[in-house]
């Protein structure tokens, strides 16, 4: 009876032994699998760390190359304010020159066009005006010759010649734009009259003109000799 029970109780204290032990080793297998968790995770943190430091160097440069564009470009203002526009080629300047003197000589030569055909028309104007007040006179002793005649001589073939060479004469004129002045019966304006004696006319206006004593001509728009006239109060 001793030894049986000697024999249970090494039996129990060898089942309690092997239970210790495969308590102790389950429980060396959790701690094995939470360090090996751990270690994982800290892995992982790692990589993600490593990870957010290549982001951040990354956006760092992308920062770094955007800020080198910006400075390059107030670089490229900045050297634009303090030196201008870009320097130009000599010969390019030269064109320029030559371009700009070329066109101020045209434009002086083309002032210089129209002045002197100006001076030109006033020259010829002035000359023509000279030239036919001195005919003038002509005219006015062919009138008086031909005024003079008497009713029963204008069928004198001398007469007759006479009226033909006036004729002519004021069909010249007219040819060059000389007309006569319209004076008797018009009002009396000084710019084309000129008034040598007054008349008390009650039949007539004030300012008329009664009386022609010699004819006024025009050259185009300009007064050759002004009409001698008599007006009326």
């Amino acid at each position: 009876m001793e030894n049986n029970q000697e024999k249970s109780q090494e039996e129990m204290v060898k089942e309690a032994v092997e239970e210790a032990k495969k308590a102790a080793e389950a429980a060396e297998a959790v701690n094995q699998d939470a360090d090996a968790e751990a270690e994982d995770e800290e892995g992982t943190e790692a990589e993600n760390a490593e990870d957010g430091e290549e982001a951040e160097s990354a956006e760092g440069a992308d920062a770094e190359t955007e800020d080198s564009k910006d400075e390059a470009k107030e670089n490229e203002k900045s050297g634009k304010k303090l030196f201008g526009k870009k320097k130009k080629d000599k010969k390019d300047e030269k064109i320029e020159e030559l371009t700009d003197k070329l066109t101020r000589q045209m434009a002086e030569f083309d002032n210089f066009r129209k002045r002197t055909e100006k001076e030109k028309s006033q020259m010829y104007e002035v000359g023509a005006k000279d030239i036919i007040e001195k005919i003038l006179p002509i005219v006015d002793s062919f009138e008086r010759g031909l005024g003079a005649v008497k009713e029963e001589d204008k069928e004198d073939p001398f007469i007759q010649g006479m009226e033909k060479v006036y004729k002519q004469f004021i069909t010249t004129l007219e040819g060059i734009e000389v007309k006569p002045i319209e004076a008797v019966g018009q009002p009396f304006d000084p710019n084309f009259h000129n008034a040598v004696m007054h008349v008390e006319d009650e039949n007539l206006g004030e300012n008329i003109i009664a009386e022609e004593f010699q004819k006024g001509y025009m050259y185009r728009d300009s007064v050759v000799r002004h009409s001698m006239v008599k007006v009326a109060n």
